[in-house]
């Protein structure tokens, strides 16, 4: 099972770079990247909950599961 981010979809859709979301979200720019880049090792429900307010989407819309083939 492979889980992908599509953060970085969701941020050209809306036009945002990550230092904006990094300040609407409230957390660092650093932490923001490891998301968009797919090395997060987890998200807390807040934050995706904070991150689909900001971006006004659903969180299937930056979370997507893959099967291994």
């Amino acid at each position: 099972m492979v889980i992908i981010v599509n953060l970085d979809v969701m941020l050209a859709k809306r036009k945002m770079s990550v230092t904006e979301l990094s300040g609407k979200l409230g957390i660092t720019m650093a932490n923001v990247s490891i998301l968009k880049n797919g090395k997060a090792k987890a998200i807390k429900f807040s934050t995706l909950k904070k991150i689909c307010e900001v971006l006004d989407c659903q969180p299937g819309d930056i979370l997507e599961y893959k099967k291994n083939d």
